[in-house]
């Protein structure tokens, strides 16, 4: 059986540098990914994200502006904690249209009745996500750097899926 795996490029182009997994996934889109990979711009359709992952994949990669404190431009390679539907009380979350953020998406399937296989989240600093449409020159310089990472991972999980965990270990601690 071959892998599924779904690439998720989600934000809102019209603040600024939260269009980075849009400018990611339409870098992607002309690139050659392996055979079973889904590449999707999302955009701000975060439900529209969370019934499309009802379907079953074995690997989801959501690229996304993440701040988590570094310096604009810093890509980072995370694996979300998905323990809510080991949870008595599931968690609350709130439907917004127009922003609905990677852990809302995820915490939304298992409410919808669905089960989520391995999820990544690729993300990049922000320098700014206010009102405006266009990255900044440090966050368009990232969208490269994020793509190269973003076909790395999918291509070790369709050719090598064993060694996936071992390369995201390496790849979240280092720079």
């Amino acid at each position: 059986m071959s892998s599924r795996i779904l690439v998720a490029g989600v934000g809102n182009i019209f603040c600024r540098d939260d269009g980075f997994g849009t400018a990611v996934a339409q870098k992607l889109a002309a690139e050659r990914l392996p055979s079973g990979v889904e590449l999707r711009d999302y955009g701000i359709r975060g439900v529209h994200l969370a019934y499309q992952l009802l379907d079953r994949y074995n690997l989801v990669v959501l690229i996304d502006a993440v701040e988590r404190g570094g310096p604009p431009g810093t890509i980072y390679l995370i694996e979300p904690e998905l323990n809510a539907a080991e949870t008595a009380d599931p968690p609350r979350v709130v439907v917004d249209a127009h922003h609905l953020a990677p852990d809302a998406v995820l915490a939304l399937v298992p409410l919808l009745g669905g089960t989520l296989g391995h999820v990544l989240l690729v993300g990049c600093e922000p320098q700014s996500i206010g009102p405006g449409v266009g990255l900044s020159p440090t966050v368009e310089r990232a969208v490269e750097r994020a793509a190269g990472l973003v076909e790395d991972i999918v291509w070790t999980a369709a050719t090598a899926p064993a060694e996936l965990p071992g390369f995201v270990a390496r790849e979240i601690g280092g720079t």
